[in-house]
Parts: C-alpha cells; structure tokens; sequence
C-alpha cells in the first residue's frame, strides 16, 4: 500500500493465444448502451457450446475445458456480426433427467431460453441424435422460441455429410460448424441473424451507470448464495461442493433505492499458477472481475479461521487498487467461544485492512445483508474523496510540527509539499527533501484516514525526493 508500485492496476489478464475470430467479427463499441437480442446457447454437456461462444463473441472469455460441467450458469456476452449487436447467453450442459447440482444446472438453461429471443441449440455431429437432445427439443418446441440448430465438430466434407441426418430432429436445417476452428461459423451466424428479431433504437449512453460490485472469496463461503438473495432468485447454481461457480456471473441488483451490478466469481485458490485446466482460467476470469469492479466484497467463512487465501486476496484488492468491504458470512452458526478467537484473529491478520468496513451476515437467510448497502457506500464515498491541496498542506504542516521525521545518519528528511493526484483510490504525491522511512508512511496514512475518512479504500502514497544539486 505505501509503495508506489501498489498502484490501481487496470486490465485484466491476456491469454494471448485466444482463438482468432472469423473473418467478419467485429468488437463492440462499450460506449453504446441499449437494448439488443439475446440469443441463447444450449445443448448437451461437453458438445462444445462454450468454444462456439468464445467464436461467436471473438475471443476466450467462456472458461472451455474437454469435461462435462465446466459451464454452470448462465453467463451473458456481448457479440456483433456484419454491424448488427446481440447478447450471447452460455448456459450450463442440459440433461432434461438430471438429478443434484446437474438439475439445477439444467434448470439455469430453461431460464435462458425463457428469457431469450432465440436459441442456439448445439448437438455433437460426430455423436448424432441422442434420446437427451431429443428431450431438449420438446422443451425448445414448447418455448415457441426461434431455433438454429449447430451441428458441431464438422471439420471436413465427411463431417459435413453425417451432420444433415440431424434433420431427423425436426428443427429444421443443421447448420454444420466448427467451433474449435470456425469452419461454416460465418453461415451459422448469417442463420442467427434472421432469427433474431431487429434490435430498437441504441438508446442515449448512461453517464456512469450501475456501481461495479464483485463479490470474491476462496470457494464455498457463501458467493453464490449471496448473490441469490440479493437478487431474489436462483440466478446462480449453488452447491455444497467447492468451485461451482467457474465464470464471473454479472447480475443487476436493485438495493437501497438503487441499481448495482454484482460480479459473482469463482473461489480464488492460493496460486493461479497452482490450478490446472478450466480452474486456472476461472482465477484469471476472477482477476478480470476485481479489476471490472469499483468495490470487492470479500466473502469469508465466519466459522473457519482467516486462511491464507483469504489474505491474498485481500493484497489483490489492495493492489488492485479498489474498495474492500468484508462480509463474515454464516454467522448464524458461530458461536460465542468461536466470535472471541475471531476478533482477535481480525485484529491480527487484518490489521493491514482496518479501514474496510465489516459486516456480520448469513447469506442462506438473508440476515442482516441489508448492511451491505451502507458499507458499499461508505467504501465507495472513501474511495472517491479529494483534498484540496490547501486543505492537505495545512495538514502535512501540523503532522511535521507534532511529530517530525526521525534523523537518520545526522540528516531529517523534511516533506516540503504534497498534493492529492487522483481518486478511486485516492493517490498522493510527496515532494520531500529526502526518503521517508516506511514507518512513517504508514503514519502519515493513518494520519490522513482520521483527519479525512478514507473508508474502504487504500491509500497510494508516492515520494518526489528532491535532488541535491551539484555544486560547480
């Protein structure tokens, strides 16, 4: 925090060797807002629905691995094909006789369908009809929704050949596709854009818009449930087995008497580089997420004890330069003995965070999480606050006169002017006569937070030292 590198880093992670996108795509513009068509893509487990979403969009942004299950929400992306903007939905494998968390997986498909203009429906070519796709296209039929059939995973003529007897299943031409290398994508897209209705009118940009909320933790503290209460619905899978949610899921949330946008995201483990598979994407997703966001809720486990998870975490924020709010969740089940370690454990691993307003919740319930609004607030009011430079010299002065800097080796270095150089998070630059001692950075900080607030957001202090100049 008090070194300057900890700075607010923007940008998420670039993986670099996402799959080129077909001639023909273009990225759209995030400056328009509007409504557009939403298409949704479902099918089966691992037929490939989240490769022909990372075509479609362009780029990787759905976690894709060669196992059943990665996808378990329905997660939204922005697309455009020849000039025209959609929304594109991935959802989570459908199996109509699902049972546990894959039923609840199922369930977040039907919603997708529900709430879409029309369907991409994605069958494995090189499988055929199975008896699940043929459950899948009674509900698709049931929906009177507009239907585009991809046949995937026709990588040559052969392939091309097997696909048409996916006739047999009624809905009309298959259309053959290659997610994984984008062969036959730019007609299956022409197909989706007649299924689609016209869009209206793009609507007059929002200044501002929604406050950017993630909500992050390590797995299986409560994210997921959070979300859902906030939201009043199952918007996300929740499971008792860690890491159900893989893609950051967005969510917009009217609380307090106003819009936020809640970023769900998957656990972060220990390490990225220790994860494997769609796992270590999933922690790159989540960064991203942190970085998207204006403040990060971190969901800790109230019953367990601070993890070292839980701290890295917290310097990723820091780092990140954003809000930090800490929710202990599942308080309904700590007890009295259990609350006495943990405030003690509080003012010994965070002693780094006090600033971050902390709120006792249990997310299963909905108790007490009418205390996230406020603590939002108050983080994001600290997170926005300037001093005037009058204000914050006057300051500096009165610290120096009561507590001066230590002499180090016969010398003291003296701050001769400092000025506020940014907000969101608030950044000072000291012009001094020579280095501070790190000491009393961390003074100076706890200095600024009581005299101005500061609430919720780190402090990024930078030092100009004067030069001596050389005598000739």
């Amino acid at each position: 925090m008090n070194d300057p590198s900890n700075g607010s880093i923007g940008g998420g992670s670039d993986l670099g060797d996402a799959p080129a996108a077909a001639d023909g795509y273009d990225y759209i513009d995030e400056s328009q807002t509007g409504p557009v068509p939403v298409l949704a893509v479902v099918g089966r487990p691992n037929v490939g629905k989240s490769t022909l979403v990372n075509r479609i969009i362009g780029r990787r942004e759905a976690v894709v691995e060669d196992v059943p299950g990665v996808t378990r929400d329905r997660v939204p992306y922005d697309a455009n094909w020849n000039g025209r903007a959609f929304t594109v939905v991935d959802t989570g494998g459908w199996d109509p006789d699902a049972r546990g968390l894959a039923q609840r997986i199922a369930a977040q498909a039907e919603v997708a369908v529900t709430l879409a203009d029309a369907v991409l429906f994605v069958v494995d070519a090189t499988v055929g009809i199975t008896d699940a796709d043929e459950e899948v296209v009674k509900i698709l039929r049931r929906s009177g929704k507009p239907v585009v059939l991809a046949a995937n995973k026709v990588d040559d003529a052969r392939g091309e050949a097997e696909a048409y007897g996916l006739w047999n299943l009624g809905l009309g031409e298959p259309w053959p596709v290659s997610a994984m290398h984008g062969r036959g994508s730019g007609d299956l897209l022409d197909a989706v854009l007649k299924a689609l209705p016209e869009p209206p009118p793009m609507a007059e940009k929002e200044v501002g818009g929604p406050r950017r909320i993630a909500i992050v933790g390590k797995p299986n503290v409560g994210k997921s449930s959070l979300l859902n209460k906030l939201a009043g619905e199952e918007r996300v899978v929740v499971d008792n087995v860690a890491g159900t949610t893989v893609d950051p899921v967005d969510e917009l949330v009217e609380l307090g008497g106003r819009v936020w946008r809640f970023i769900d995201t998957a656990g972060i483990r220990k390490r990225v580089k220790e994860a494997s598979g769609h796992e270590y994407y999933a922690s790159l997703r989540t960064t991203t997420a942190i970085d998207r966001a204006e403040v990060a809720v971190l969901v800790v486990d109230g019953g367990q004890s601070l993890s070292e998870q839980d701290l890295r975490i917290i310097q990723t924020v820091r780092e990140a330069g954003r809000a930090l709010v800490i929710a202990f969740n599942k308080w309904d089940l700590v007890d009295e003995e259990r609350r006495y370690y943990l405030e003690r454990e509080i003012e010994r691993d965070l002693v780094q965070v006090q600033w971050a307003p902390r709120i006792n919740i249990t997310a299963r319930t909905g108790w007490h999480i009418d205390r996230l609004v406020p603590a939002l607030e108050r983080a994001i009011e600290g997170w926005e606050t300037r001093v005037s430079t009058g204000q914050l010299n006057a300051f500096l002065g009165r610290l120096v006169a009561e507590h001066p800097h230590p002499v180090r080796s016969g010398k003291q270095p003296k701050i001769m002017f400092g000025t506020q150089v940014g907000s969101a998070p608030p950044s000072f630059v000291l012009f001094t006569s020579g280095r501070l001692d790190a000491s009393y950075e961390r003074y100076i900080e706890r200095r600024l937070r009581e005299n101005f607030g500061f609430v919720g957001t780190p402090i990024v202090l930078q030092q100009r030292v004067r030069e001596k100049r050389k005598r000739s």
